[in-house]
């Protein structure tokens, strides 16, 4: 996956065509991703931890969405659903609820799991395979309504 040369490519675009917004979140994803790499000691970092990187950055912003959305302030609302946007094109495609669905009775299939009381295991299987390609949050739900149904 490699995202550095992409990011470049884009960041050399957005310039040029003064997506100053855009430029901005590339920056920022660019800066995130080196932090990673120094913070790991290496000199570039694997496609799974791009991911993390990338899963991190976008649940921030999902959060100060919430939070600016509770807090009646339309306008970093707006700004922060832009970022969203643009970290979104860097992440893997989405997986919808009906695939998720059939990927965690898969999982509640294979770890024996009956009960509430075993969504940790559950869960632990589950969230190395989606990495990236489902909300947390919106797998825990799931996980809840199939163990309880």
């Amino acid at each position: 996956m490699n995202l550095l040369p992409r990011l470049n490519e884009d960041m050399k675009q957005a310039m040029r065509s003064k997506e100053k917004e855009k430029l901005s979140v590339i920056r920022m994803l660019k800066a995130a991703l080196q932090n990673e790499a120094i913070r790991l000691g290496k000199a570039q970092l694997s496609e799974d931890e791009e991911l993390t990187v990338l899963s991190r950055e976008l649940k921030q912003r999902k959060d100060s969405l919430h939070e600016f959305e509770k807090a009646g302030r339309e306008d970093l609302a707006d700004k922060v659903r832009n970022e969203i946007t643009y970290v979104n094109l860097y992440m893997p495609e989405q997986l919808t609820e009906e695939e998720l669905e059939n990927i965690i009775q898969e999982a509640i299939q294979q770890t024996g799991a009956s009960s509430k009381a075993d969504m940790g295991k559950v869960m632990g299987v589950l969230m190395p395979k989606l990495k990236g390609k489902a909300d947390g949050a919106l797998v825990s739900k799931l996980v809840q309504k199939l163990l309880l149904s």
